[in-house]
C-alpha cells in the first residue's frame, strides 16, 4: 500500500523484507499467529478483538521499539491523536479525533483524560513527563464519560505500568543520541517470597533542546526527568490482593520557544528608536529554517509529584472481584517565560503606564506556579469475562484542589499582570456497564453514570512589580452540577472470527471558569461557561484471518459537542499571546478509522493504521479574527470574513461555521513492520525495522489563519539491531526522520502588534512576524540503544 507523501524506497524495502521472509519460511509447516491483545478499557480484562470500540493498542514490544519515552510521543503512533503546545507546560492540550482544550486556565477540564493503574491524573499537564516503566497505553477515542468520568469527554489514555515478573530479575537500558539525548534507566522485579512480589524502577532521561540559545550558548525547548515507581503486591490468601503503587517524577521542560521564521525589515522593539531589529536580534539569520533565539530568563517549566495507590482485589467464590482503588497525589510545577524574547536591557527605553521612563533595567519576565492536590475513592464489582451476562458496577469519589499564581512583571506600559487562583471540585458518581448475550451470537451493551460535582473558585487580584504588594480584587463563587451519561450498543459476531458492532454514547464535562490574566469583575458578575456534553455514534467490524495470522478493526464514527469550551488564542495590544476562554455552540467530529496487523510469516510483522477525522465547527457566530495588511501597509484590519458586530460589543468576529478545529489533520496513516533475521553460525538473531508516518495538511490557529497552516508531510525511521537468543541483551541502531523532512510542531502569525510595529512619532509602519516551534524530530538523527537483563 501508498499513499501521499510515502517515500518509493519504503515501500520497495517493504515489498523485498515481505519477499525474502517468504522464501525464508517456506519450509516451515506452521505459520506464527499474532499475539492476544488485552485490554482494560471497560474496566476488566478482555480480549481486544472482542470489545466493541475503537481501540489503539500500544504494547511493550511497540513502545520499545519506537523507543517512546514521552506523551510528545504518541502522536507518531496513533493516527487519532495530535498535541497542541501552549507557551508553557501547564496549557498543552491532548486532543483524540481533533478535539481538545487549549486553556491556560485552573478552572477548565481537560476534555482527553489521562488514567495510569486505573488512577486519573488531577491535571492534564501532569501527563506530559517521562512514561516511565509503562507496559502499555490504551487510546480509547470517543466519549469515555460512562465508565471514567470527567475530563474523558472526547476519549481518554488508559496507561498501565509494566507488571511484576516471575523470579527476581533485573534490567537496564541505556539510549543515546548524536545530537545530545540520553536516557538511562534500570528496575529490578519478580517474586521476594510466596506472598510477596515487587517491583522498583529508576531512570534518568535528558535532551537538550531543539533550539540555539545565542545569549547563552545552550539549547531550548528540551528537557530531563528522574522517576522513580514501584509496585508492592502481597496475596495473603489465594482471594486477597493488595498491591500499592507509589510514584515520584522529576522534569524540567526548557519549553516553549519559537523561533523567527520571516520578519518585515524596519521593525523597532516597542516603538523605541534604541531598539531596532539589527540590536535586538544580533546574530539571528531569520529565514524559515531558522533556530537561533536570544533568550537571557528561562522559559518553560519545572514540575515534580509524588503520590500512591493502592489497590485492593477480593474474589468471591462465585468469580466476582470486589477491588478498591484509592489515590492520593501531589503535583507542583514553577514556570517561568522570558516575555521579552530578548537579552538587551529593554526597560531603559520604554515607559511606565503615565508615559515616563521607568528608571528600570532589565526585561520582561513572567513567572508562577500550579499546585494541584488529588484524592480519589472508587469501589468496584467486577464479574468474570465468561458467561451470559457480564458487567462491572462501582462507586466514585474524587477531589481536586488547584491553585495558580502568575506575575508578568515589570508595570510598564501595556505589560503586566499580577494574581493567584484556585479552584476545587468533588465528584461523586455511581457508575455501571454490562453485556447480555441474549442470543448466543448477539449481544446488548448497557451502561449509564450518575455524576454529581461541586465545583468553585476564588480569584485575587494583586499589584504588579516594582509597586509595593497589595491585593487589589477578590472574587469568589461555587456551583454545583448533576449529569448523566450513558451508552447502548449491539454487538453480533457473525464467526468466531468476525464481529460487527453498533454503539451510542454520550459525555459529559462540568462548567468552567476562565481563570486567567484576562478575568474581570465583568466575567466574575456572569454565569460560569455552560458545562460541554456530546452524543457519539460509532459503527464498527472487527476481523480475525488466516487462523489468527491477521486482523483488522474499521470504525466510522460521529460526535457532537453541545457548549463546546475552548479557548481561542490571540496576540494583545502588547504583543503578548493570550487566550480567552469560549462556548462554541457545536462542533462535530466525524470519520472512519483502520487499523491492521499481519503475521506474514514467524519472522515478519506488518502493521498500519489510517484515521480519516472531520473535526468542524458546526456553530460559532462570534469566533475571533485573524488581521491582515492595510492597503497603505501601515498597520493592520480584520482579515475576510470578519466584520464589527453590535451584538458582540462590537467587536470584530467571524462566522467559524463549517471551519476546522485547530491541529486536527483530515488525514494520518501509520504504516510499519518487523523483520527478525536469523543467524544460525552466530549467538545472536538480527532484526530489522521500518515506520513511515504521513499527515495531511494542519491549521494550528482557531481563527483560519492562512499563516498558521502546516502542510501536508511524512517522516520515516528505521531500526536495526541484534538480540541474544536467551532474552539477556538486545542492542539497537535507530534512524528517525530518515530523509530529513522538516515541519513544524506550532506555527504563530502576528501582523502590527506593539511588539515590533513601529507608530507615532516615528514613522508608522506595520511589521508581520511569523514564528515556528521546531518538534523533537525536526532533521534526521541517530541513536543507539542497549537493554540488558540478568
Amino acid at each position: 500500500m501508498r499513499y501521499p507523501g510515502t517515500p518509493k524506497p519504503v515501500a520497495a524495502a517493504i515489498a523485498l523484507l515481505a519477499m525474502s521472509a517468504h522464501a525464508q519460511e517456506a519450509r516451515q509447516p506452521e505459520p506464527a499467529r499474532l499475539e492476544t491483545v488485552v485490554v482494560t478499557a471497560n474496566k476488566r480484562a478482555q480480549n481486544l478483538q472482542d470489545v466493541p470500540a475503537s481501540i489503539t493498542v500500544l504494547g511493550d514490544a511497540v513502545l520499545q521499539r519506537s523507543n517512546v519515552r514521552e506523551l510528545d510521543d504518541l502522536p507518531a503512533l496513533s493516527p487519532a491523536l495530535t498535541l497542541s503546545y501552549g507557551t508553557q507546560p501547564g496549557n498543552f492540550s491532548i486532543n483524540m479525533r481533533g478535539v481538545g482544550t487549549y486553556s491556560l486556565g485552573i478552572g477548565v477540564e481537560a476534555d482527553v483524560a489521562v488514567i495510569v493503574d486505573d488512577i486519573p491524573l488531577g491535571m492534564q499537564a501532569n501527563a506530559f513527563k517521562d512514561l516511565a516503566d509503562v507496559n502499555r497505553i490504551e487510546v480509547l477515542k470517543g466519549p469515555q464519560s460512562t465508565l471514567f468520568g470527567k475530563s474523558s469527554i472526547a476519549g481518554a489514555l488508559n496507561i498501565t505500568t509494566k507488571p511484576i515478573g516471575g523470579p527476581v530479575r533485573t534490567t537496564a537500558t541505556l539510549l543515546a543520541t548524536n545530537d545530545d539525548e540520553w536516557r538511562a534507566g534500570v528496575s529490578v522485579s519478580g517474586a521476594v517470597s510466596d506472598t510477596f512480589r515487587m517491583r522498583v524502577a529508576a531512570s534518568k532521561t535528558n535532551y537538550d533542546g531543539t533550539l540555539n540559545n545565542l545569549t547563552t550558548g545552550g539549547k531550548l525547548n528540551g528537557s530531563k526527568g528522574d522517576n522513580l515507581n514501584a509496585k508492592f503486591e502481597w496475596r495473603p490468601t489465594d482471594d486477597l490482593t493488595f498491591t500499592l503503587t507509589p510514584h515520584y517524577n522529576r522534569t524540567e521542560k526548557f519549553c516553549c520557544t519559537t523561533a523567527f521564521t520571516s520578519m518585515t525589515p524596519g521593525g523597532l522593539y516597542r516603538n523605541a528608536p534604541q531598539l531596532p531589529q539589527s540590536v535586538v536580534l544580533a546574530g539571528i539569520n531569520i529565514n524559515p529554517s531558522n533556530r537561533d533565539v536570544r533568550n537571557d530568563y528561562p522559559t518553560g517549566g519545572k514540575f515534580h509529584d509524588w503520590g500512591t495507590g493502592l489497590k485492593i482485589d477480593y474474589g468471591l467464590a462465585n468469580g466476582l472481584t470486589l477491588s478498591s482503588i484509592s489515590s492520593y497525589s501531589k503535583y507542583h510545577m514553577d514556570d517561568y517565560q522570558d516575555n521579552d524574547a530578548t537579552d538587551i536591557d529593554i526597560l531603559q527605553f520604554l515607559a511606565l503606564p503615565n508615559g515616563a521612563p521607568t528608571q528600570m533595567h532589565g526585561g520582561l519576565y513572567q513567572y508562577g506556579v500550579f499546585n494541584v492536590k488529588s484524592t480519589t475513592q472508587e469501589f468496584r464489582i467486577t464479574s468474570p469475562d465468561r458467561g451470559p451476562i457480564r458487567y462491572v458496577a462501582g462507586l466514585w469519589y474524587g477531589k481536586n484542589d488547584l491553585n495558580r499564581e502568575l506575575a508578568k512583571a515589570p508595570l510598564i506600559q501595556n505589560y503586566g499582570t499580577n494574581y493567584g487562583a484556585d479552584a476545587w471540585n468533588i465528584n461523586k458518581a455511581v457508575y455501571g456497564q454490562g453485556s447480555w448475550d441474549f442470543r448466543p451470537d448477539t449481544s446488548v451493551i448497557v451502561g449509564a453514570r450518575l455524576n454529581d460535582e461541586d465545583t468553585g473558585y476564588n480569584f485575587r487580584r494583586y499589584t504588579v512589580p516594582p509597586q509595593a504588594f497589595a491585593q487589589t480584587e477578590f472574587y469568589t463563587r461555587s456551583d454545583s452540577n448533576t449529569s448523566r451519561t450513558w451508552k447502548l450498543g449491539l454487538e453480533h459476531r457473525l464467526d468466531k472470527d468476525t464481529m460487527v458492532y453498533g454503539t451510542i454514547s454520550t459525555g459529559h464535562k462540568g462548567i468552567a471558569y476562565d481563570l486567567t490574566s484576562s478575568f474581570t469583575a465583568v466575567l466574575a458578575a456572569r454565569p460560569p461557561v455552560a458545562p460541554e456534553t456530546a452524543r457519539s455514534y460509532e459503527v464498527g467490524w472487527k476481523q480475525s484471518l488466516w487462523d489468527n495470522r491477521a486482523m483488522f478493526s474499521l470504525a466510522a464514527f460521529r460526535t457532537d459537542f453541545r457548549n463546546f469550551q475552548q479557548s481561542a488564542g490571540f496576540f494583545d495590544y502588547d504583543g503578548i499571546f493570550r487566550t480567552a476562554l469560549n462556548s462554541i455552540g457545536g462542533l462535530r467530529t466525524q470519520g472512519v478509522e483502520l487499523e491492521g496487523s499481519a503475521r506474514v510469516t514467524r519472522r515478519l510483522q506488518l502493521n498500519g493504521s489510517l484515521a480519516y477525522t472531520e473535526a468542524t465547527i458546526r456553530e460559532f457566530r462570534n469566533g475571533p479574527c485573524y488581521n491582515v495588511l492595510n492597503a497603505a501597509g501601515t498597520a493592520a484590519v480584520p482579515g475576510p470574513g470578519c466584520y464589527q458586530s453590535p451584538e458582540f460589543n462590537n467587536t470584530n468576529v467571524q462566522d467559524l461555521a463549517s471551519k476546522t478545529l485547530p491541529n486536527a489533520p483530515k488525514v494520518k496513516v501509520n504504516l510499519g513492520g518487523q523483520l527478525d533475521v536469523p543467524l544460525p553460525a552466530l549467538p545472536f538473531d538480527g532484526f530489522i525495522a521500518a515506520t513511515t508516518r504521513y499527515q495531511s495538511r494542519t491549521q494550528f490557529s482557531l481563527n483560519q489563519d492562512p499563516n498558521t497552516v502546516q502542510g501536508a508531510y511524512s517522516i520515516t525511521n528505521l531500526t536495526f539491531g541484534a538480540a541474544d537468543r536467551g532474552g539477556r541483551w538486545k542492542a539497537t541502531l535507530f534512524i528517525n526522520n530518515l530523509f530529513d523532512r522538516q515541519y513544524a510542531a506550532g506555527l504563530n502569525n502576528s501582523i502590527a502588534n506593539s511588539t515590533w510595529s513601529p507608530k507615532a512619532p516615528n514613522t508608522p509602519h506595520a511589521v508581520n512576524t511569523t514564528e515556528w516551534l521546531p518538534p523533537r524530530d525536526w532533521h534526521r538523527y541517530f541513536g543507539v540503544r542497549a537493554d540488558l537483563t540478568f
